[in-house]
């Protein structure tokens, strides 16, 4: 085992121990570098997996603070970090779609090898699927990846060599972070308004130095839950021709709205990748990515699936093109639909009084809190009351500042867990941070 994970295995037994609490700031990495005699690198690492563990939570320039016990099981009961939503009785109409592995060598087709191509059956299916109101992709643009983060993993890597500049949204879903990290990416913030991503922002960003693509959530984008109108989607597209640009359009919670507007996609077809999956529409131990891909850009799209490991499961493939095929999905979706619907009043009702950014159809939301907290020492306190909830910085693009906000999930827990912590949150918040330290 590396020296950086036997310290940070010391740090984490303090903290199980009770020797460091929740809401205890540890030392800057360049003192806890001094006083454990290691070199500051080793320092910045043991900090990463620490966050990694979810055992601490920081910004630059403010610190890091103790988040939670590895081995408290009175912490985080209530994980509103994780967003998968499910909904009562889906698995019975789930198992309706697997009786076509009960034909004579229906099983064994689907245990094969397969490509990022797929099969004309699937295509079809999820063409089908990815259709919305004004647009309906071509089943032969349809490639397939292993799930949503590999299919836009595959989407920047086939677009964005190494070293090269990628353009995401100012606040940004984490996951590209890593992705672009590993895939030697440079991130560009560009700003948003309440439409959105703002074209004359990147089209100034590409000025400045060219970038290769954009990265960008068109509905309900994550952590804002924007969509942005038909109009904006309509001047990005035109920005991104008159650039040259590429853009990766994640479509991932874009099933939730029965009338979003059809994709950027839709409007710039040449010029975008679009990116979606089923673990949010269906289940979150389904694993499928799907990619709508310019057929000039299709053989780099497969390349990148198969140089990266990022093969689809026949099986999963052969499964979900009979829920599609036999209306499972878009049952499920429907009953998706209510469900958030429900926890939007929830939210409400709990919250209602402070200041909010979601949207009708969103399972996520963003807390602007209030102004004695700052986004840490929120977390360190819910973390302390047994609810996980996501710092600000965590989506933030750059060396900028985080502000004092938080998001958090509403589709993991039950109805009546969701409402509970909702409500220990709004109480948490009309306090003041130094009340909530004490137990």
């Amino acid at each position: 085992m590396d020296d950086y994970r036997l310290i940070a295995d010391s740090v984490a037994a303090d903290i199980a121990a009770g020797r460091l609490r929740p809401g205890d700031r540890l030392a800057t990495q360049r003192r806890f570098a001094r006083e454990r005699g290691i070199a500051g690198s080793t320092a910045a690492r043991v900090y990463k997996e620490l966050a990694r563990r979810g055992l601490v939570v920081g910004e630059v320039g403010r610190g890091t603070f103790v988040r939670s016990a590895e081995r408290a099981p009175d912490l985080a009961l209530i994980d509103l970090e994780r967003n998968y939503p499910e909904v009562p009785g889906q698995a019975a109409l789930l198992t309706t779609g697997l009786r076509r592995f009960q034909r004579p060598g229906a099983l064994e087709s689907a245990l094969r090898p397969s490509g990022p191509e797929g099969t004309p059956a699937a295509r079809e299916a999820a063409a089908a699927l990815l259709a919305r109101r004004g647009w309906s992709p071509e089943p032969a643009r349809l490639l397939f990846a292993g799930n949503g983060r590999q299919a836009i993993a595959a989407a920047l890597s086939a677009l964005v060599p190494p070293g090269e500049r990628l353009g995401v949204e100012a606040l940004t879903y984490p996951v590209i972070k890593g992705l672009a990290s590993r895939l030697g990416i440079t991130l560009v913030p560009i700003a948003v308004d309440v439409h959105g991503l703002c074209p004359d922002a990147l089209a100034e960003a590409h000025r400045s130095a060219p970038l290769r693509a954009v990265y960008v959530q068109p509905t309900l984008q994550n952590p804002y839950s924007t969509t942005m109108p038909v109009a904006r989607r309509a001047e990005l597209a035109r920005v991104l021709e008159a650039l040259g640009l590429r853009a990766v359009e994640d479509a991932v919670w874009a099933f939730l709205p029965d009338d979003a507007p059809p994709p950027l996609a839709a409007f710039a077809p040449g010029h975008t990748i679009l990116a979606d999956s089923v673990s949010k529409r269906l289940s979150p131990g389904l694993t499928a990515g799907f990619a709508v891909v310019p057929e000039d850009r299709a053989a780099a799209y497969a390349a990148a699936v198969r140089s990266g490991a990022w093969l689809p499961a026949g099986f999963a493939l052969d499964a979900v093109t009979a829920w599609i095929e036999e209306g499972v999905v878009a049952q499920v979706t429907a009953a998706k639909r209510a469900d958030v619907t429900a926890r939007q009043k929830i939210l409400a009702a709990t919250l209602g009084g402070f200041r909010l950014r979601s949207d009708p159809c969103s399972y996520f939301c963003w807390w602007d809190l209030p102004g004695s907290w700052r986004a840490e020492t929120f977390v360190a306190a819910a973390a302390r009351r047994g609810i996980a909830v996501t710092p600000a910085a965590a989506f933030v693009v750059g060396g900028g500042g985080a502000p004092g906000a938080v998001r958090f999930g509403l589709a993991s827990p039950s109805p009546e867990k969701l409402e509970r912590a909702l409500g220990v949150l709004a109480t948490l918040a009309r306090g003041a941070p130094e009340d909530a330290a004490v137990d």
